[in-house]
């Protein structure tokens, strides 16, 4: 048989949510797009196959919230070595630059990464450079028409805004940086993303500055101005956001996650609609790690497989609006792909509050492809990781 495809992952349990996909099959990439999703494909129609029996096979996953500008952010890690590398082929930089640093995240990080990187633009023109002085204590930095012409020049790769809200962000400022931001946002027709917790104002003042398709990251933070009440009870003004279609996004972090507040809040209906880890320097080796293992806590959770890989897959392909070319398996669709062991055993969890928890089932990259090339391959199989 003449080879006729690239790259084979044959054998694997897919799991696509977009298209409510469940089941074995085989998927043909070639020059980095998918071409066929068949019930059986001979490996001879191949130039390199992948044996994925006995796992699972998703679409690449995309994180909506991490910061990769390493060297000028003082949160910024390396997103080949920590997301790619962990079956992310997909991420969006949450507001690491501004208008005044953009230019050189997108040269010396986003055009020499393997990664594909997209960016919310923060609403303070120098992004988020140092821990000593928030970026939005001097109110003078958050000019909107900056930030709108930055956005317009780079319409390919700025998805969205970001502002950063705790009252060491902020200073004095209260609501105000959310309010420039929105000016942005509505100028140039896209979401807004913000940061809550321990913050001058209200959640509700926050939320009631919010529309559909912005993104309140942090949902499940443990800190003050929470999506709870003092009752432990889901504040009236988070239906209200819900129902607007403000998204819930879990941005776990280093301070933004706590398994009581996730625990209460799914109890209670509410459900995030993107799963992200914000990885970054201070969380990397612990207690985030990866995309992956903030997933993994999910299931611990009581989310299933298919809900938790559509929170990481096809939902955030949606909200980016990148759905039909990532986040899902389909001809046509980028070559984009991540293989997972969903090893058993007792596996140490832990949130940002010092909770502990044993979960009983964590998901392990093994294969990463993305764009067609095999970046990762942990099964020893056949094939040259960086062919």
């Amino acid at each position: 048989m003449i080879e006729v495809y690239d790259l084979l992952v044959k054998g694997g349990l897919v799991i696509d949510p977009s298209r409510n996909l469940h089941t074995i099959s085989d998927i043909a990439i070639e020059r980095g797009i998918m071409e066929a999703v068949e019930r059986d494909i001979s490996p001879d129609a191949a130039k390199e196959t992948i044996d994925a029996s006995g796992l699972l096979v998703t679409p690449g996953l995309i994180d909506l919230h991490v910061h990769v500008y390493r060297g000028v952010s003082h949160y910024g890690i390396d997103s080949d070595i920590h997301c790619l590398s962990r079956g992310v082929t997909t991420v969006v930089d949450a507001g690491s630059s501004g208008a005044d640093t953009f230019e050189g995240f997108r040269r010396y990080v986003v055009d020499v990464s393997a990664t594909r990187i997209f960016a919310l633009l923060n609403i303070s023109c120098i992004g988020m450079v140092s821990p000593l002085v928030g970026e939005l204590e001097d109110i003078r930095f958050a000019s909107v028409e900056k930030a709108i012409e930055v956005c317009e020049r780079n319409r390919d790769l700025i998805l969205g805004v970001k502002v950063r809200l705790s009252k060491s962000i902020v200073g004095e400022n209260g609501i105000y940086p959310l309010r420039l931001a929105k000016r942005v946002a509505e100028a140039v027709k896209m979401p807004v993303m913000v940061h809550p917790g321990d913050t001058p104002v209200s959640i509700g003042e926050i939320l009631g500055e919010m529309d559909d398709r912005d993104i309140l990251t942090h949902c499940f933070h443990g800190n003050k101005e929470g999506i709870l009440g003092e009752d432990g009870e889901v504040l009236d003004e988070v239906w209200d956001a819900l129902k607007r279609e403000v998204v819930f996004d879990v941005g776990h972090g280093r301070g933004s996650f706590s398994f009581d507040v996730a625990a209460k809040a799914l109890s209670r209906g509410v459900v995030p609609h993107t799963i992200s880890s914000d990885l970054h320097k201070y969380n990397v080796f612990g207690p985030v790690f990866d995309l992956a293992t903030t997933a993994s806590k999910f299931l611990y959770l009581g989310l299933s497989l298919d809900e938790v890989f559509a929170k990481i897959t096809s939902i955030p392909a949606r909200l980016l609006r990148i759905d039909g070319q990532l986040g899902t398996i389909r001809s046509g669709s980028i070559g984009d792909l991540t293989v997972f062991s969903l090893r058993q055993g007792d596996f140490r969890l832990e949130d940002t509050v010092g909770k502990v928890v044993t979960g009983k089932k964590l998901l392990e990259p093994l294969v990463v492809v993305k764009g067609g090339r095999v970046w990762t391959n942990r099964l020893g199989l056949a094939g040259d990781s960086q062919r």
